[in-house]
């Protein structure tokens, strides 16, 4: 067998590069997308000199003591006049207006009688008070945001308001999932003796949408090695990503395992982890698109997903490694000797801060009812065959919608 460390950096070794596409700033698509390149700033922010408040455009030279000076006019946000302000008098203007040529300062309304023909000034004016000076905020060529950057929704006003309209992003793995097996049905069929509902397919298909990568395909196929040849044959044009589950262990109708042995670069291994020993690993067709062959019981699935497949869409997808927490064990259980375990596990915060570890009483492979308490998997290492309570592990959290 080999550790689970090693068959993660021989997959990670063999990923794609991430692909790039170019979308609008503009319509939502933008949003939670990773930029493939830094943004700079196509314009000056603000774009022109403007009033800060709403008051008076004055020459700060005539407003050194309480005075009185004529109103020109009003100057409105948006106003596109160009106009001057002559010594002596002055424009009632409005917040986000642009100023008039000559003015040095703006005096709030507050400070004057607000008068509309004529305005009483109760104080001296100071030069550059309340004015927002032309590329002030940003220059022409600033770095808006560095790439990596997932793009949030206050992003957004930052691009739009900058003139960007469109940019690069890391394109979002094509992911097919594939389950196999003559006695899966589809949720809500009536079962034969000896069938059972398919819940890895829509697990997976969950899985790889809360990743953030783009589900194009999910299929189930019965226990026929061609049906399986003839689809992955197919999907390898276009996906990024080909998932599969069961069909791989060492029983005589593993159909996955005979279809891609015949397809060339794939490799079987027993890994020393509990669930999921029986991994496989590929690339196929000309586009050498990564393939994963997951065992078929639930829980190996759903932790196969999490510490083989999640940490290649992500590096795919242009995402930095997701970060373990460390939490500490509320009560003990065994763990399978020369083995590392990921159990799965509920974590909460207690009242003194610290996130504590409460294991599902039972962690077989095929052990689903407790799985809607999990929210977390907690990684035993290989040497610890009793885990105590008040030890520390490593945790990974389960993926919800992001």
């Amino acid at each position: 067998m080999i550790s689970h460390d090693d068959h993660l950096a021989r997959i990670l070794a063999a990923a794609p590069a991430p692909r790039v596409e170019r979308l609008a700033v503009s319509g939502g698509s933008l949003l939670g997308r990773v930029l493939a390149a830094d943004v700079r700033s196509a314009v000056e922010l603000p774009a022109f000199t403007n009033s800060a408040m709403d008051g008076y455009a004055v020459h700060s030279a005539d407003v050194n003591e309480p005075c009185e000076l004529p109103v020109v006019g009003d100057i409105a946000a948006g106003d596109t006049r160009s106009l001057s302000c002559e010594p002596g008098s002055t424009w009632r203007i409005m917040t986000g207006a642009p100023m008039p040529e000559g003015a040095d300062a703006v005096v709030p309304v507050e400070l004057t009688d607000g008068g509309v023909e004529r305005v009483r000034f109760e104080a001296a004016a100071t030069p550059g008070n309340h004015i927002r000076h032309a590329g002030e905020d940003v220059r022409v060529g600033d770095l808006l945001l560095p790439r990596g950057t997932h793009v949030a929704p206050h992003h957004v006003a930052v691009l739009a308001s900058s003139g960007v309209t469109q940019v690069d992003v890391v394109a979002r793995p094509r992911v097919v999932v594939v389950s196999t097996g003559d006695e899966l049905r589809a949720a809500g069929s009536e079962l034969a003796h000896g069938q059972i509902h398919d819940s890895n397919g829509p697990m997976l298909a969950a899985l790889v949408e809360a990743a953030g990568a783009q589900l194009v395909e999910q299929a189930h196929l019965p226990d026929d090695a061609r049906a399986v040849s003839d689809l992955l044959e197919r999907v390898v044009e276009s996906a990024d990503v080909v998932i599969t589950t069961g069909g791989v262990s060492a029983g005589a109708f593993d159909v996955v395992k005979e279809a891609l042995i015949e397809a060339g670069d794939v490799t079987f291994d027993k890994v020393a982890m509990q669930p999921g020993k029986p991994q496989g690993f590929g690339l196929l067709g000309e586009r050498r698109v990564p393939v994963f062959t997951l065992p078929g019981n639930p829980m190996s699935t759903l932790v196969s997903f999490h510490v083989f497949v999640l940490p290649t869409l992500d590096a795919i997808g242009g995402r930095p490694p997701r970060e373990c927490e460390r939490a500490v064990v509320e009560r003990g259980w065994t763990s399978p000797p020369g083995r590392a375990q990921f159990a799965r596990v509920a974590v909460r915060r207690d009242d003194s801060g610290r996130l504590v570890i409460h294991p599902n009483s039972r962690q077989g492979s095929h052990h689903l009812g407790e799985l809607a308490e999990a929210n977390a998997l907690a990684l035993v290492p290989a040497d610890v065959d009793v885990v105590q309570a008040d030890d520390e592990l490593d945790i990974q959290m389960l993926l919800t919608k992001e």
